[in-house]
């Protein structure tokens, strides 16, 4: 059993921390699908500050592309606070890939709009990513388009504004 223990210290800590070789097979799904997200997260974060982006600037971004949107359906999209896609929001206007403007319709409503050097950021990272990601999961054998499928279907099924979209019922106050 030794031979599978690492034994790790850290400066500034005391004592050791011992950690074995995780035995995936045993995990339950979820932590496995969490684990991996993390994962795929992390890479292509590593990729995405090198583009002075984050992943939620990489979302806010590609939501955007499609059309002008409202600040609100952005948090709500992500499922964050105003608060947190704001913040999000606010750095990408600072770097130039957004602009906020105020919607002539509705003057109470903020819109968020792509920019051209934000869709150009978008095209660079969105083909770098979407090939590491897709290079991984066919390195491993995986049924790419049955993977996916199986994907959409667990997100459809765990959003919690699903429900409300399919039967066609809004929040006061949408956007």
């Amino acid at each position: 059993m030794l031979s599978i223990l690492n034994i790790a210290t850290s400066a500034g800590r005391r004592g050791a921390v011992v950690t074995r070789q995780p035995d995936r097979g045993q995990w339950p799904t979820g932590r496995l699908l969490s684990t991996a997200a993390r994962l795929v997260e992390q890479a292509w974060n590593a990729r995405l500050r090198e583009h002075g982006v984050s992943h939620a600037g990489m979302i806010v971004l590609a939501t955007v592309s499609r059309g002008p949107v409202g600040q609100r359906e952005l948090a709500r999209d992500q499922h964050v606070t105003e608060q947190t896609i704001g913040r999000t929001i606010a750095h990408l206007e600072s770097t130039g890939h957004v602009r906020r403007s105020t919607d002539p319709a509705d003057r109470r409503r903020r819109t968020v709009e792509l920019t051209p050097p934000g869709a150009t950021l978008l095209a660079e990272i969105s083909d770098g990513g979407e090939r590491l990601t897709d290079d991984v999961l066919r390195a491993a054998a995986v049924d790419l388009p049955h993977f996916r499928h199986a994907l959409e279907a667990l997100i459809q099924i765990l959003d919690p504004g699903a429900l409300h979209r399919a039967s066609g019922i809004t929040e006061s106050g949408d956007d």
